[in-house]
């Protein structure tokens, strides 16, 4: 078999789809239970050989990003995306509020434990690496030169502060807002939050 082409799309591919698909949704589950599973884990909650379940996936990084490919994704934007940073922004926070709720069960999951293991062992939660900031601070890249580099991760560390599963719950839970509310509060917020910032870089440049 040629090994550059993936074992799902070799042969029986639907029966190969669902048994992937099987994997992925057994993935998912136990990190909405607080585990990051390795593939053994994946396998026994999907009731599916080891064996079998190495042939689509070859280790845990793998099988995460099979589950979440936001993982390995370094921005959210496409290759043509605008210069404009407010539309960069816009697109990407949509795109971070429908994975909130989309993946809500898991995201709460890896928030308890974040907040109950040291510091150190927070490295072992692969849904809390930071990589929302990152992907925000990839939309302000227009802003570069306009606002002091300090400026700008401000501002990006400001609208983090507005989206994520943390402002979820509270919106949700506290707040007593439905998913769609609350992600859409969320979109303004970061919204509100970069026009305010232009505004100042506006006023700036007109006093200098």
């Amino acid at each position: 078999m040629d090994m550059s082409i993936p074992y799902e799309l070799t042969g029986r591919t639907h029966q190969k789809a669902r048994t992937r698909g099987a994997l992925v949704a057994a993935t998912r589950e136990l990190l909405a239970e607080g585990i990051t599973p390795r593939v053994e884990q994946a396998a026994d909650r999907a009731s599916i050989s080891r064996t079998t379940a190495y042939r689509y996936f070859p280790n845990q990084r793998a099988l995460l990003i099979a589950s979440y490919p936001e993982l390995d994704m370094p921005s959210l934007l496409d290759a043509g995306a605008p210069a404009d940073p407010t539309a960069r922004l816009a697109a990407v926070i949509e795109r971070i509020t429908d994975q909130i709720v989309e993946h809500e069960p898991e995201l709460r999951a890896m928030l308890r434990l974040s907040l109950e293991l040291p510091p150190p062992d927070r490295d072992a939660l692969p849904l809390r690496q930071g990589r929302a900031l990152a992907w925000i601070e990839d939309a302000l890249v227009p802003l570069r030169g306009r606002m002091a580099d300090s400026e700008l991760h401000r501002l990006a560390l400001a609208i983090r502060a507005t989206l994520g599963i943390e402002a979820l719950v509270w919106l949700t839970d506290i707040g007593g807002l439905s998913r769609g509310q609350a992600a859409e509060l969320m979109r303004s917020s970061a919204r509100t939050l970069l026009r305010s910032a232009l505004a100042d870089a506006e006023i700036t440049d007109s006093s200098g």
